[in-house]
C-alpha cells in the first residue's frame, strides 16, 4: 500500500481500520504494527513539510526574497468543523480521549483537516453523533421538549410584566393618552451546571469508538434530562402564589383530586396558555380515575389535555397539606438558560486518574502466579486479559480447568514473557537453579509436536 499516495484523511480512516483488525483471530498483528508505524510516519512527515513551506512564505512576506518558484502548490481542501466530527477516524480518536483523558489524536485530526479554522485549538469538539444524542434525549422527554430554551451567555435578567394597564385605542387628532401605569418585575437566572458521574467497566471500554459514545453518551443525556425537568417542575410546585418584583406567581387551586379540579385551574389560566398540559405523579393519577369512576364515566376529569407524568411531584395521597400535586398549563411558560448550549461536557476527571493509579498499585503487587490467582477469584483482573482471551480462546482445550486458572493464560502479566521453554535434558537443572532467584518458578507444561486440533491444551 503506498501512503504518499493516499490524502491524510484516508491515512486517518485507514488507521482507524486497523483498530478493528487487531481483533480478528488471524490477525498479523507485526504486520499491522508497521503498518500503523507507516501511517504515522507519513502524517509526520507531511506536517513537517507543510510548516517548512509556513515557514518560507513568511520568509517571502518578510522580505527575504522571491522563493516561490521552490514552494509547491498547495491545495486548499480543508474540511468544516461539522465535516471533521462526523469522520469515522474523530469519532474513534474522540472515543480514546474520553478513556484515556488524552486528546492528542483529536487535536492531530482537527491539525490537518480544519486549516485555520477559529476554535480549533480550543475545547476538543464532540462528534456529531454526540449532538444527535442530546436531541434525541431532549424530543423524548415529553417534558423537557415543550420547555422553552434560550441559550445567552452570563447571568441572565429576565423582565416580566407584574402590572399595567390595558391597551387603548387612540383615535387620530384626539389628545395625548396618558402614560400607562406599569410595573416591571425582575428575574435573575444565575447559571448552573447540572452534572452526572458515570463509571465505566472494563467491558465497555473495550467497545469500538461509535458504540462506545451512545454507550456512555446515553446514559449522560438521560440522567441529565431528568435533572433539568426535575429542576423545571420544582420551580413551579414551588413558585408563590402571587407575583413579586422578583418572581412569577402561579395561581393555586386547593382540593383533591376530582371530576372538577381540573378545569377550575384551567380556568385561571390566562389567554397566552395555548399548549396546556397536565403534570402529576401516576399515583395521582390514579386518584384522578378513582373519583372518574365513582362519579361519571362519561366526564374527563383531564378535559382532553394530555397528562404528563413526573414523580418528582409527590402523589397526592403522601402530600403534605397544602404541598403541590399536579399543575396545569403551558410548559414554554418555563424558560431555562444554558450559557453554553445544550450539549454534554465529559471531562476525564481526577477521580478516574486516581482509580487508575490505584489500579496500578494493585498491578504492583502481582509478582507471582499465586497472587494473581487470588486476585482473579475475588474478579480483579486487567482489561488485556479480555482482549488476550477473544484473540486465542479459539485455540485453547480448557477441559474441566477452573475458570480463574483459565485467566492466567490469558493474564498479559502472567503470560508470554514470563515463560521459558527448555530442552527436557535441561529442565530439572534450570528449574532448581531458578528457584534460589525466583521462588514462585513452576514448571506448567510439555511443548509437542502439533498433530491439528487446539494448540494448548490445559489439565
Amino acid at each position: 500500500m503506498n501512503f504518499t499516495e493516499m490524502t491524510v484523511d484516508q491515512l486517518m480512516e485507514r488507521r482507524s481500520a486497523i483498530a478493528a483488525e487487531l481483533d480478528a483471530p488471524d490477525a498479523d498483528l507485526d504486520a499491522l504494527e508497521a503498518e500503523v508505524r507507516a501511517i504515522n510516519e507519513e502524517i509526520e512527515n507531511r506536517k513537517q513539510a507543510e510548516q517548512r513551506k509556513t515557514d518560507l512564505r513568511a520568509a517571502v512576506a518578510n522580505g527575504a526574497g522571491e522563493v516561490t518558484n521552490k514552494i509547491e502548490k498547495v491545495e486548499e481542501n480543508k474540511m468544516t468543523f461539522d465535516e471533521i466530527r462526523a469522520m469515522p477516524s474523530y469519532v474513534d480518536a474522540y472515543a480514546n480521549y474520553i478513556k484515556t483523558g488524552r486528546d492528542t489524536e483529536c487535536r492531530a485530526i482537527l491539525t490537518d483537516n480544519a486549516g485555520n479554522i477559529t476554535g480549533k485549538d480550543g475545547p476538543v469538539p464532540v462528534p456529531t453523533l454526540v449532538d444527535e444524542i442530546v436531541r434525541t434525549a431532549w424530543e423524548r422527554d415529553e417534558i423537557a421538549r415543550r420547555l422553552r430554551r434560550t441559550f445567552f451567555r452570563g447571568n441572565l435578567k429576565v423582565a416580566f410584566e407584574l402590572s399595567a394597564d390595558p391597551a387603548v385605542i387612540h383615535a387620530e387628532g384626539s389628545g395625548a393618552v396618558t402614560e400607562e401605569n406599569l410595573q416591571i418585575g425582575i428575574i435573575n437566572m444565575v447559571p448552573a451546571t447540572v452534572k452526572k458521574f458515570v463509571r465505566i467497566s472494563d467491558e465497555a471500554v473495550t467497545m469500538g469508538g461509535e458504540a462506545f459514545l451512545r454507550y456512555v453518551y446515553d446514559e449522560l443525556t438521560y440522567q441529565i434530562v431528568r435533572k433539568v425537568v426535575a429542576t423545571a417542575v420544582a420551580a413551579v410546585a414551588g413558585a408563590p402564589a402571587v407575583s413579586s418584583a422578583n418572581a412569577v406567581g402561579v395561581p393555586a387551586v386547593s382540593g383533591a383530586p376530582s371530576l372538577t379540579i381540573i378545569g377550575n385551574a384551567f380556568a385561571n389560566l390566562s389567554d397566552e396558555a395555548a399548549n396546556n398540559v397536565i403534570v402529576m405523579n401516576k399515583l395521582t393519577y390514579a386518584d384522578f380515575l378513582t373519583a372518574q369512576a365513582a362519579g361519571s364515566f362519561n366526564f374527563d376529569p383531564f378535559m382532553g389535555m394530555p397528562v404528563l407524568f413526573n414523580n418528582s411531584l409527590p402523589a397526592y395521597s403522601a402530600a403534605a397539606s397544602g404541598a403541590v400535586y399536579a399543575f396545569v398549563g403551558d410548559l414554554n411558560g418555563v424558560q431555562a438558560n444554558y450559557p453554553e448550549g445544550d450539549g454534554v461536557a465529559i471531562k476525564y476527571d481526577d477521580l478516574s486518574e486516581a482509580e487508575a493509579d490505584k489500579w496500578n498499585r494493585i498491578i504492583a503487587l502481582r509478582d507471582d502466579v499465586n497472587k494473581a490467582l487470588e486476585l482473579a477469584r475475588i474478579g480483579i483482573l486487567p482489561a488485556g486479559m479480555y482482549r488476550n482471551r477473544k484473540f486465542a480462546e479459539a485455540g485453547v482445550d480448557a477441559g474441566e480447568t477452573e475458570l480463574a486458572v483459565q485467566d492466567m493464560l490469558y493474564d498479559p502479566q502472567t503470560a508470554g514473557g514470563l515463560l521459558m521453554a527448555v530442552a527436557p535434558e535441561d529442565a530439572d537443572a534450570l528449574f532448581e537453579e531458578l528457584k534460589t532467584a525466583v521462588p514462585s518458578a513452576q514448571r506448567i507444561g510439555t511443548v509437542a509436536e502439533y498433530t491439528g486440533g487446539k494448540r494448548i491444551k490445559l489439565r
